[in-house]
């Protein structure tokens, strides 16, 4: 990657940008005039490369703690002396069997979940350290993207993940409590039922349980967290936004 002009664009970090909510997000990103600098375990995509939004990716597999440190020191050295005005951690995985069970507290590997917990939690942890001096810089935002699944028990979502996230919503009113002193605002977004790959097949038996009576878009996450990162969201922080069709309320 080469190094990024010193202009007065501003400067937000995505992870899992290279499919469904992390894509829509570069989108609704770099459509609003950002310069949006991306990562993922793999290259662009093929259908990403030809999006003329996608501006700057770094390859990095964020549930090992070098990596995530490869990321911190290669976007560094692209902004420069600048400022960071966002970090969005996107970047999430869930356990599943080869027949896409649901694996809870008693049938899951403890290695697993220990992966688990690396990419949902201690990333955006090691992540928001890492760009902090660049965020306090930009007087900039952190959004975490949680889920719904952290709130209650989940028939699809495995403990391992419904856990960590439920994780991801304390560290994200730690965040706040702390990076506040920072001029750094920290908030969440919370997805229900998204029309993502990580999706179950199954999910449609949950609409009577939604209220808006349909699944979510990519895009609708996606704006909420463009609208969290925004100026017009300059007196929120420690806040967690339900994207979930009002499924959150029973």
């Amino acid at each position: 990657m080469t190094d990024m002009p010193k202009t007065g664009l501003r400067n937000v970090v995505l992870t899992g940008a290279s499919r469904g909510i992390g894509h829509a997000t570069v989108k609704k990103f770099a459509d609003a005039g950002w310069r949006v600098i991306t990562t993922s375990r793999e290259d662009v995509p093929a259908d990403c490369r030809r999006d003329t939004n996608w501006t700057h990716h770094i390859v990095a597999d964020l549930a090992a703690p070098a990596e995530q440190e490869k990321l911190i020191a290669e976007t560094l050295a692209a902004i420069g002396d600048g400022p960071l005005h966002a970090l969005v951690n996107n970047a999430g995985v869930s356990l599943k069997t080869p027949y896409a069970e649901r694996l809870g507290c008693l049938n899951g590997d403890l290695d697993a979940w220990q992966a688990v917990f690396e990419l949902n939690l201690f990333a955006p942890l090691r992540l928001a350290r890492g760009f902090a001096a660049a965020l306090h810089k930009g007087q900039g935002a952190v959004v975490n993207v949680t889920s719904i699944a952290g709130h209650a028990v989940h028939p699809m979502a495995g403990s391992a993940y419904s856990i960590s996230k439920a994780a991801l919503s304390a560290l994200t009113r730690e965040m706040a409590a702390e990076m506040g002193e920072l001029d750094i605002r920290v908030n969440a977004v919370a997805p229900g039922e998204i029309e993502t790959a990580m999706l179950s097949k199954e999910t449609e038996v949950l609409l009577p349980r939604i209220p808006l009576q349909r699944l979510g878009k990519p895009d609708d996450v996606a704006s909420t967290i463009l609208f969290l990162c925004s100026p017009e969201s300059a007196y929120l922080s420690g806040t967690e936004i339900f994207v979930t069709g009002g499924q959150h309320v029973y």
